[in-house]
């Protein structure tokens, strides 16, 4: 169990203002968040719920795409109500990283798979709005807002790389803010870089520091909006008070700071990261640090806490096993240094596929050496892998064992939780990783309710275990396979044992040095009790799981 902190460390009584409601004092969460062992829920924004029918088709987004290649009509709205319902809190979810809700193309393209939205997020048109198929500043307010009220963090997905591709009804940037060729040949460190991703997405060119005029076609739609001299202003206070050029990247890093300094945001999930020079990113965590801190300097009752702001990057294709370095084949990169507290693990859903105690010991022995400070997010699936760990949803258990018990960050994907089918017929590419939350199930499918349960007690452990994902992991005993975790940052102490695959009815585990005889200890799991006799407990429950906490 946590130690009792002194009221200096411990977090605050916090003041949570509401513009939606009366303002109520919120008591901090009783354990202290630490990014390291964040619970992160990531949701395809438009397949999570639909709260606001009335938005579903804006920018007359009507032609018939795809199969799941069109807005579904989830949005801002449902988030929130399904925050409102305490699903999140149920689920033990200390972070909410949801897909960019900026505003996106108003056209479709036709990949090969069928014409295709911008329903993903990735595809932007103008950073300074949110789509309205998303819903409203007003609704993004709301949300972090009841969202810090129950302490949970919300993270946005930032995109500095692209634009979206260019059609008929979205024009393209001007020339001295992109490039549309060559495309991206993949051989070396300039070939990630100076280049498309793909055809047709015109690429940001984040390596210019020239000064650039406002493209027309925004100006003209600000000036529609009526918003033209508030954003000018706002844009000449930011490059007065940063000394930065008017360079295209410097825009959008202010438009995205923008989410923070006015919305308090705590995150940001960087998209293509590896697609622009490594010193971007450190630019954009100096900005978001700024913004973060004129957040807080502004709104002092409505800061969760000392954490500062968190920036996890997609490194497409890193892997814990390179450590802090990413391998071009003719330059190694440290993304570590260059503004990023954590990488995305792309390693993960193959090495799943190991037993845990080779899972957990490599991860925790890399974690507490070579990135000792830093960390990585871990996931079993996600929108753009096409091979996740358990894409048949055959193992949803141990998908569960091996993510929320990992060391590092865990990120459950919008429907591990509930076995959401990862292959829907008649779809194409990576649509099939994309469909409507299955919410239907978790009401009357039996067996998904199941699952979703054993998934509520694993990640509401570790949410009140910071020891789980940012610990020190040691096997005690290999059968049945228990193991210990314990984390100290000299302000905070904690310490808990599990055991996995234990044997149903009576079982009976050693604990080694971390409780004490005579020591009274909870199973997290089952709601049992014990107490330590001879370094060893005795249970008897009807599950094949226990996890060990001072009761």
């Amino acid at each position: 169990m946590i130690k009792k902190l002194s009221s200096l460390v411990l977090f605050a009584l916090l003041v949570c203002g509401n513009a939606y409601a009366q303002q109520k004092k919120v008591v901090a969460p009783k354990t202290p968040f630490v990014w390291e062992n964040a619970n992160v829920y990531f949701l395809l924004t438009d397949r999570f719920n639909n709260g606001d029918k009335t938005n579903d088709h804006t920018f007359n987004r009507t032609k018939t795409t795809g199969k799941l290649r069109g807005f579904e009509g989830g949005d801002i709205r449902g988030v929130i109500q399904k925050l409102d319902e305490g699903y999140f809190d149920k689920l033990g979810t200390t972070v909410i990283w949801m897909t960019p809700i900026v505003e996106q193309i108003h056209d479709g393209v036709d990949e090969g798979t069928g014409l295709t939205y911008g329903f993903h997020g990735y595809w932007t048109r103008d950073w300074s709005s949110i789509d309205p198929s998303f819903g409203t500043k007003k609704d993004l307010a709301e949300l972090v807002q009841k969202a810090h009220a129950k302490g949970i963090r919300i993270m946005l997905d930032a995109v500095i790389n692209h634009t979206g591709p260019v059609t008929a009804e979205d024009p393209v940037y001007p020339s001295d803010w992109v490039r549309t060729s060559p495309k991206c040949t993949y051989q070396s460190y300039n070939t990630y870089i100076n280049c498309t991703l793909v055809e047709n997405l015109p690429d940001v060119k984040t390596e210019s520091n020239e000064n650039v005029a406002l493209p027309p076609f925004l100006v003209e739609k600000w000036k529609k909006e009526g918003r033209y001299e508030k954003e000018t202003a706002s844009l000449e206070a930011f490059f007065k008070k940063t000394g930065y050029p008017r360079a295209p990247k410097y825009y959008i890093m202010k438009w995205l700071s923008d989410y923070i300094a006015n919305y308090g945001i705590d995150g940001y999930r960087v998209d293509t990261a590896k697609h622009t020079t490594e010193d971007v990113w450190a630019d954009f965590s100096k900005v978001c640090d700024r913004a973060f801190a004129d957040f807080k300097k502004n709104n002092p009752k409505k800061v969760l806490d000392n954490n500062p702001f968190f920036m996890v990057g997609e490194v497409y294709g890193y892997n814990i096993g390179g450590k802090k370095f990413y391998d071009f084949g003719d330059k190694k990169v440290n993304y570590f240094e260059n503004g990023f507290a954590g990488l995305i693990n792309f390693a993960f859903p193959n090495e799943a596929k190991m037993s845990y105690e080779e899972l957990f010991s490599k991860y925790s022995n890399i974690l507490n050496n070579d990135l000792k400070g830093k960390t990585v997010m871990n996931y079993v699936s996600s929108h753009d892998d096409s091979n996740p760990f358990d894409k048949k949803r055959e193992k949803p258990f141990e998908s569960a064992n091996k993510l929320l018990l990992a060391p590092g960050i865990s990120q459950t994907y919008y429907g591990d939780e509930s076995a959401r089918s990862l292959d829907i017929e008649g779809t194409q590419g990576d649509a099939t990783l994309r469909s409507n939350m299955n919410w239907e199930d978790l009401k009357t499918n039996s067996k998904t309710k199941e699952i979703a349960v054993h998934w509520q007690k694993l990640s509401n452990f570790r949410k009140n275990h910071p020891a789980v994902g940012a610990g020190i992991h040691a096997q005690i005993s290999s059968a049945p396979y228990v193991f210990s975790s314990t984390f100290d940052n000299g302000k905070l102490s904690d310490k808990v044992v599990v055991g996995l695959d234990l044997p149903k009815g009576l079982k009976e585990i050693a604990v080694g040095t971390i409780f004490t005889n005579g020591t009274k200890v909870r199973d997290a799991y089952s709601g049992t009790t014990a107490v330590v006799k001879e370094g060893r407990i005795q249970l008897t429950t009807d599950f094949e799981v226990v996890l060990l906490e001072k009761n």
